[in-house]
């Protein structure tokens, strides 16, 4: 879902904001995955990186992992 900010004309979908997390619990059934980023766990959806594990470093934008991060 798009989220644009007319207070500051941004848009979140645009920018090339991504937090990096380590995959605590993957969810199978809902294709979700818990992921810590800066000490909060956050749900993410794991589609457009197929086989995350836990333990995994994924990059998390407006709550979809995007991208494996190699340690």
């Amino acid at each position: 879902m798009m989220s644009c900010d007319p207070e500051d004309s941004t848009c979140h979908l645009c920018g090339d904001v991504a937090h990096a997390g380590r995959v605590l619990v993957v969810e199978r059934d809902t294709n979700t995955a818990t992921v810590l980023i800066n000490d909060h766990a956050v749900e993410v959806a794991i589609d457009l990186v197929p086989g995350v594990e836990r333990g995994d470093t994924v990059l998390v934008h407006l709550g979809f992992a995007i991208e494996r991060v190699s340690a």
